[in-house]
């Protein structure tokens, strides 16, 4: 198929050492296009919501995302995540049962990771650079979910993106304290202790288990900052 052709896997850019470097940057800058445009048909302000894949219909973590789907949906927001399984598909689920516009930002996997059905605007991506961009670009707020790697490194880039000013300051909410409590606990006694980060830094999370309590969160501060972008110029 054309599509498979065109694919270019991560591995080989960054194991290219024939030097056939224009190809890499120009299919690489047309997957960037694709995922600008698609951001750009979000006609109202986005969250994006991350989390395991693994979490499973009926779980806790499921019906809590589920509902945070819901709830920023009958505010007027759209819902962006992943698109894959589990909490993705949790909160895309929500969002398109309330009404919502529901966004997935998929990935092609060795594993293939299939798009979940709840999905109103789809993109699949090749490169978790150009992916993880769009979750920044069409967000004003980041929702995180209880999940492995994946879900660590999508909390800490937005966390170091804040820090260092990349972005504009939007708010970070943790669900399910318990799950999240160890992990802050050790950045306030090892990082904060050690003076590796300020607290100011550290008040860039909010905890919460409660749905509605986390669209509040998310709500209150784009009103105070009167709907601004997050990506700086």
């Amino acid at each position: 198929m054309p599509e498979q052709r065109e694919r270019l896997d991560d591995r080989e850019v960054l194991s290219s050492a024939d030097g056939g470097h224009e190809r890499h940057v120009q299919m690489i800058a047309a997957e960037f296009r694709r995922g600008f445009e698609a951001v750009d048909k979000i006609d109202r302000p986005a969250v994006s919501v991350f989390g395991s894949a693994r979490v499973a219909e009926g779980q806790h973590f499921y019906d809590l995302a589920r509902q945070v789907g819901g709830e920023f949906a009958r505010a007027g927001w759209a819902i962006v995540t992943g698109g894959g399984p589990g909490i993705m598909e949790a909160a895309n689920r929500g969002s398109q049962e309330a009404g919502g516009l529901s966004v997935g930002f998929n990935i092609r996997l060795p594993h293939e990771q299939a798009a979940n059905p709840y999905i109103d605007l789809l993109l699949t991506f090749d490169h978790f650079y150009a992916r993880k961009t769009m979750f920044v670009k069409a967000a004003e707020g980041f929702v995180i979910f209880p999940g492995g790697f994946g879900t660590m490194d999508e909390l800490f880039e937005s966390l170091t993106l804040i820090q260092v000013g990349k972005i504009f300051h939007f708010p970070v909410v943790l669900m399910d304290c318990d799950y999240w409590e160890e992990m802050v606990g050790w950045m306030r006694r090892e990082l904060l202790g050690k003076k590796m980060i300020s607290p100011d830094d550290l008040a860039l999370l909010s905890r919460t288990d409660d749905p509605a309590e986390a669209v509040r969160i998310v709500l209150e501060h784009h009103e105070h900052h009167d709907g601004k972008s997050t990506v700086r110029p």
